[in-house]
């Protein structure tokens, strides 16, 4: 496998992110989903060497409040849009003007909405995610809100075990991550508009969580839909996630 390289740089407000790259050639800034890591969602299943075996650089890091970023107790760390906010001044401070754009969940929620804030990417690639699930994230992020409030007494069969039982295992910061989860905001079907580059939408057959994959790709001015194996936690874990993501952004 390729060498990964980790700097440590400024996000919005000072905060200290872990960006880790892979390759060369033209970079690919992808960011992973909720409690995951750049790690886990593109490093360890193969994704991020798919792509450097097609001559590109992965550019990830790991988002405020994961991973080896900083995740700040301070509520002032967390106004509107944070996420979006911090992809901006990476992309402004790793002068990144020619580039590709991915995300999975969470990460295509902050994907969008950063496109929507100014970025520019040549392509983008929303992983599972549905158009449902760019909108309503008060329901959504009540859930984990919910599942941290209880996080020493869910039990075998409860809704959120699944959900706590992965926070457990990644050691995810609760303080900082329920903070994260208020400062997320909406993106209405109308906006979807001004999302104009070729992108591409893959979503597992049996992934659900963030609503309609194909409706999403039929909202989006210009995209694609591929369907891949597995639900919202196994689809990272696919080979055909990788491919479909290289074969895509070398077209």
């Amino acid at each position: 496998m390729t060498d990964v390289r980790t700097d440590f740089l400024p996000g919005f407000g000072g905060a200290r992110l872990a960006v880790h790259r892979m390759g060369e050639g033209r970079p690919v800034l992808l960011l992973h989903g909720l409690f995951s890591s750049a790690q886990v969602n593109w490093i360890k299943f193969g994704h991020a060497q798919k792509l450097v075996d097609a001559g590109f650089e992965a550019i990830m890091p790991d988002l405020r409040a994961h991973g080896q970023s900083e995740g700040p107790h301070d509520p002032a760390a967390y106004p509107a849009d944070v996420l979006v906010r911090d992809a901006l001044v990476l992309v402004e401070q790793l002068r990144l003007t020619d580039y590709d754009l991915g995300g999975f969940s969470l990460g295509s929620r902050t994907a969008v909405r950063s496109v929507l804030a100014g970025l520019a990417p040549r392509r983008l690639i929303l992983g599972g995610m549905g158009i449902e699930g760019l909108g309503n994230w008060a329901r959504r992020s009540a859930f984990f809100v919910d599942a941290i409030d209880r996080y020493d007494t869910i039990k075998h069969g409860d809704p959120a075990f699944v959900a706590r039982s992965f926070m457990r295992t990644q050691k995810v910061d609760l303080v900082a991550a329920r903070l994260l989860l208020q400062s997320v905001d909406d993106t209405p079907p109308e906006a979807l508009a001004g999302v104009n580059m070729s992108t591409l939408v893959v979503c597992g057959v049996d992934d659900h969580d963030n609503g309609s994959a194909p409706a999403l790709a039929d909202a989006l001015p210009n995209a694609c839909y591929v369907e891949i194996p597995g639900t919202h936690m196994s689809s990272v874990t696919e080979k055909a996630m990788g491919d479909a993501m290289a074969a895509f952004l070398s077209e």
